[in-house]
């Protein structure tokens, strides 16, 4: 059955899915009528539409602009649906309503997917199976609501005002709930399912595609930005091969913790909207040694702007549907390289050059933090440069190259220090998925970018290690002066985040002393080998060199750019201990903490977060299992 008015052929949801009659938008009262500057008739004082909106809301097609557009010139002023709204309160708006405001229900909120199906095509196979899929970019496919009571958990209400247009109360709301555990979908939207493939390991893998996670629509916020809303564990789909289509909690609380930690250390991410759990039993082998364990079912409603990655071109370029990867580069140049002529020749070198670029900068910007993503497949690599996919992801606390937060990475590919050569191999592979559609000039222009990808990340790196350091300008020995010390932080397995904030914290009359007290651990354990004192010569003879500079504005500069606190896994680890108790402070508080990762906070003090790892995290693991 199509929904009505589409034109598109597509399923419509089912009836549960549907809003009851007094939600709709047309007949919501007086108070909605005046919400979005709807004149009330005198006779009946219901909201007067005109005919041509009427139309609009009946379909729930609410583009804001648009819906401007077709009110009373007199009216056009207060013209504003709620997820047009800024975020002043009522009482910083005054009685004539001049400013906009957030959304207080989900009433007029909307989301849709015609923006990507008026362009990519959808699997023409509306049941939900297993199976091999092709000539298509998504699948229709509806999430699965949990059996059992569902709970929210936790949400980030900066994504919900920043991004989302939504107060903080509509989180409070059962409409909220229904529609982030995946139990409801938003008329007007159609929840997809994104076909890709992928390199998992060095080796090609075929269809892989979203196993457990729905696209449920696009929602254009009042900044004009558009954003992709996806649930992750919300059930199976085409691609769930021989998955469940879940999530379990342990996997759902690090994801959720870690995009909003990643954010506020300004590095590209993904972000997450809502944490919300069931007491529905998931099975699984966390480190597949055959103890299958009881779990319980989370879902994270997760926020980007894109989810396409490379394994999304790949699949395209494997099966030669080369037309189709032409719409799909074509659209995703239009829709996200702004400084890309779309019609241009030579637009997909342009493409090429520009994810280079910001491949190189995203991992040189993990390596500043110590992050290790874990399974940096091809099918886990965003075209925008942002990350996502949130799996056994570790920031490493000694400093050591060879650090792998993943057990399942037995041959240890996804170490710290290859992820720049795993950026390499998989901006190769984005140009084997390119090369069908160029030239041999083109071919010849693309490798020579790739081959400048090792300098534009090694000259990133050490900009970024440069300012963890404190130097300005340029100095001949500034490159020798970074690797010493992170060969010095290699031998006494210093703890890689507090050494360069306890650097940023200590005075150079300190340092000078070689008196190192005893809140400054992680630099004692430094200054344990022989070779400390030839280092702080050269660093503090470096520092010198700085012109117009004092240490206090050094260390108030470093401290801008160390963070005190990242998301170790012990502090992870806790957290779901407790939540798996039903016990959510921990989430909460590492909430709170790691939306000010640069800024000394008591009670992460008292939580010993920047204090060294504790005798019980010695031996933790964490694996693909999720």
């Amino acid at each position: 059955m199509c929904l009505r008015g589409t034109g598109c052929g597509q399923e419509a949801p089912p009836r549960a899915s549907r809003p009851a009659a007094h939600s709709c938008p047309v007949y919501s009262g007086r108070n909605a009528a005046r919400s979005i500057g709807l004149p009330l008739c005198r006779r009946t004082r219901r909201p007067q539409v005109p005919r041509r909106l009427l139309l609009l809301l009946l379909l729930r097609l609410t583009c804001p602009a648009l819906v401007c557009a077709l009110l009373p010139p007199a009216r056009e002023g207060r013209a504003r649906l709620g997820h047009r709204f800024s975020n002043k309160s009522v009482r910083e708006q005054g009685s004539c309503d001049t400013e906009a405001r957030l959304a207080s229900s989900l009433d007029f909120w909307t989301l849709s997917s015609a923006h990507l199906l008026a362009v990519l095509p959808v699997d023409p196979v509306k049941e939900n199976y297993v199976r091999k899929v092709k000539n298509c970019i998504f699948s229709v496919a509806f999430p699965s609501p949990f059996k059992s009571r569902v709970r929210l958990v936790a949400v980030s209400k900066e994504v919900l005002e920043d991004i989302l247009d939504l107060d903080l109360s509509v989180s409070e709301t059962d409409a909220f709930i229904q529609l982030v555990s995946g139990e409801k979908i938003v008329f007007g939207s159609m929840p997809l399912a994104h076909r890709y493939g992928g390199h998992q390991f060095g080796i090609w893998a075929d269809q892989l595609g979203d196993g457990r996670a729905h696209l449920i629509g696009i929602y254009w916020n009042r900044q004009g930005e558009k954003w992709e809303l996806q649930l992750k564990g919300s059930g199976k789909t085409p691609y769930s091969r021989n998955g469940d289509g879940r999530a379990v909690l342990r996997s759902s609380v690090r994801e959720f913790l870690c995009s909003e930690a990643m954010h506020y250390l300004g590095i590209p991410t993904s972000r997450a909207a809502s944490l919300v759990v069931s007491d529905d039993e998931v099975w699984r082998d966390q480190f597949y040694n055959g103890n299958v364990v009881k779990e319980r079912g989370a879902v994270v409603l997760r926020v980007a702007k894109s989810w396409f990655r490379i394994g999304s071109l790949e699949i395209l370029a494997h099966y030669g549907e080369l037309d189709l990867l032409r719409t799909l580069l074509d659209f995703i140049i239009q829709e996200h390289f702004s400084s890309v002529d779309v019609k241009e020749p030579d637009r997909y070198v342009d493409f090429f050059s520009l994810v280079v670029s910001e491949t190189a900068h995203l991992i040189a910007l993990w390596m500043s933090v110590g992050f290790a993503h874990g399974v940096y497949n091809t099918d886990n690599f965003s075209l925008l440069s942002i990350t996502i996919d949130y799996g056994p992801f570790g920031f490493m606390e000694a400093y050591n190259p060879d650090f792998v937060p993943n057990t399942s990475d037995d041959e240890r590919r996804y170490k710290i220090g290859n992820q720049a050569n795993i950026g390499m191999f998989n901006l190769n592979k984005l140009l084997e998925a390119l090369n069908p559609l160029l030239d041999p000039g083109q071919k010849q222009q693309a490798a020579q970018i790739l081959e400048g990808y090792p300098v534009l990340y090694y000259t990133r790196f050490r900009e970024l290690f440069k300012a963890k350091l404190g130097l300005l300008g340029e100095r001949k020995g500034d490159d020798d002066l970074i690797a010493f010390l992170l060969h010095l932080m290699e031998k006494t397995e210093a703890d890689f985040t507090m050494t360069f904030r306890q650097l940023s914290e200590i005075t150079q009359s300190q340092l000078e002393e070689l008196n190192i007290p005893q809140q400054f651990w992680a630099l004692k354990t430094i200054s344990q080998h022989k070779l400390f004192p030839a280092w702080v010569s050269q660093y503090l003879l470096r520092l010198k060199s700085n012109m117009n500079d004092s240490d206090s504005e050094r260390r108030k500069r470093m401290t801008t750019v160390n963070p005190r606190y990242v998301l170790k896994n012990w502090m992870a680890e806790s957290a779901v201990q407790k939540a798996e108790r039903n016990d959510f402070s921990e989430v909460h508080l590492l909430q709170r903490v790691l939306q000010r990762p640069f800024q000394k906070h008591s009670a992460a003090e008292k939580a010993g977060y920047s204090s060294p790892t504790p005798s019980w995290a010695k031996d933790l693991r964490v694996s693909c299992s999720s």
